[in-house]
């Protein structure tokens, strides 16, 4: 069992975090969740720092909410704030931030991927919103899917809950880049970063402010909405059948 569920590493004016729970496939709990809000705080809060890189130990990239905790009493609001709150901060982040992806982005793992001002990703990635299928609403990342897919694609992702490959996500406009593999990918990360240095720090962070403001309604609003659905999803019967068929391995049962 890892004791540090987030890793903080520095280079230069580059903040790298890592998820860091990869025997549950760095499944999004409490504890971690605390952690990566910290971190991103504090590294926005450093004026050393430009460039905030995302990624995950093991695997995959983040499997999406743990769903073992979920089921336990007491935690659906806890765990829907801080989902809240972790999306927030990457978006609102004065820092350029990036999402470097290898193996899978599940749910809310793919949430923070999306609420990145970049994603890039391995070719044999698979992504993925199977909220639904657990009986849950993908509100909260309904936020950012809204502002960057088609609506026809928004809707087929989450209303289908179904895997998807790197290719798909890329032609949809979910991923930037897709890299052959993790090597190429860290190459990928790198150039970007290098094309990030050669910009204005202030113009750059006044430019990204500026497409936030831009929108017709501001993000911080839309996820205090988006949480209301989800807490209320977190509750509901079918979020308790759909969680605990997912814990037991098996397929739920609905009723009405």
């Amino acid at each position: 069992m890892n004791s540090t569920p987030v890793l903080v590493g520095r280079e230069g004016p580059v903040t790298t975090l890592t998820l860091n729970r990869p025997e549950r496939r760095n499944a999004l709990n409490v504890e971690l969740l605390e952690q990566l809000c910290t971190a991103i705080d504090a590294a926005g809060a450093d004026v050393t720092q430009r460039i905030l890189v995302l990624q995950g130990a093991g695997t995959v990239f983040c499997s999406g909410l743990d769903l073992a905790e979920a089921a336990q009493p007491g935690f659906a609001d806890r765990s829907a704030g801080l989902v809240a709150r972790a999306l927030g901060a990457l978006a609102n982040s004065r820092l350029v931030t990036i999402a470097a992806v290898h193996g899978a982005a599940i749910a809310g793992g793919a949430g923070l991927m999306s609420a990145c001002d970049f994603a890039l990703a391995t070719r044999d990635a698979k992504f993925g919103y199977p909220e639904v299928r657990r009986g849950l609403v993908p509100a909260l990342i309904m936020t950012f899917l809204r502002r960057q897919l088609r609506e026809r694609d928004a809707r087929e992702l989450l209303l289908l809950g179904k895997f998807f490959d790197a290719a798909h996500a890329h032609a949809i406009g979910l991923l930037n880049r897709v890299a052959r593999d993790e090597t190429a990918l860290r190459v990928e990360v790198q150039s970007m970063i290098s094309s990030l240095l050669q910009g204005g720090p202030e113009a750059i962070a006044a430019t990204k402010r500026l497409i936030t403001e831009l929108w017709p309604a501001p993000i911080d609003g839309d996820l205090a909405r988006a949480r209301d659905f989800h807490v209320a999803g977190r509750g509901s019967a079918e979020a308790v059948e759909g969680i605990a068929a997912f814990n037991e391995k098996r397929a739920p049962s609905w009723t009405r």
